[in-house]
């Protein structure tokens, strides 16, 4: 029951993320806390994780959380779900993209998913930020990770200002990677 359940599941966060993987963290975190398959310190963690690897990050996560509850099977079957409906919705648009430009109705769609999409965004931002200050401490809030999070905001935003394309990720995911062992240790 578990790759129905998987295959079902992710194909609900293939077919409503528009916006990007960001998007579908907050339809992937309903559907892994709804079927209990984890909770939501680790889904914190994969969702860490799954942005430092190569490669879109609901295919990572549908990929790892495939895994851990059906195997192999099951990774390839919530992979395959999570990808199936973008390839069938961007095959479609290409037939009909010249077309559907020219339509004022599907130009206005789109200029409405625009806020709707931003407000994911951003709603899923502070959550992971919220989540990731609160659940890795039995204190209940880690001014650590407060005050690294806000470092690296402010180099992240300080280079774009500096330099006008900004400091890379893959540098700032290095700086924050080492900065972390030195401030949490080996």
């Amino acid at each position: 029951m578990v790759y129905l359940d998987l295959l079902i599941g992710f194909l609900k966060v293939g077919f409503f993320s528009f916006g990007g993987g960001y998007v579908s963290i907050a339809l992937i975190r309903e559907i892994v806390l709804s079927h209990g398959w984890m909770d939501e310190e680790m889904l914190t963690y994969m969702i860490a994780v799954s942005e430092s690897t190569p490669g879109p990050l609901m295919v990572n996560l549908a990929t790892y959380i495939g895994s851990s509850k059906g195997g192999i099977l099951g990774a390839v079957i919530a992979t395959s779900a999570v990808v199936f409906p973008a390839f069938i919705i961007i095959l479609l648009i290409m037939l009909l993209f010249k077309s559907l430009m020219k339509n004022k109705a599907f130009q206005s769609a789109f200029d409405g998913l625009k806020p709707c999409i931003i407000g994911i965004i951003l709603a899923t931002g502070l959550f992971v930020a919220w989540n990731n200050l609160t659940v890795t401490t039995e204190v209940g809030f880690d001014y650590i990770a407060a005050v690294l999070t806000v470092v690296l905001a402010t180099i992240y935003f300080g280079s774009r200002k500096i330099v006008k394309k900004g400091i890379s990720p893959i540098l700032l995911i290095l700086i924050s990677g080492i900065a972390g062992m030195l401030v949490y240790g080996f």
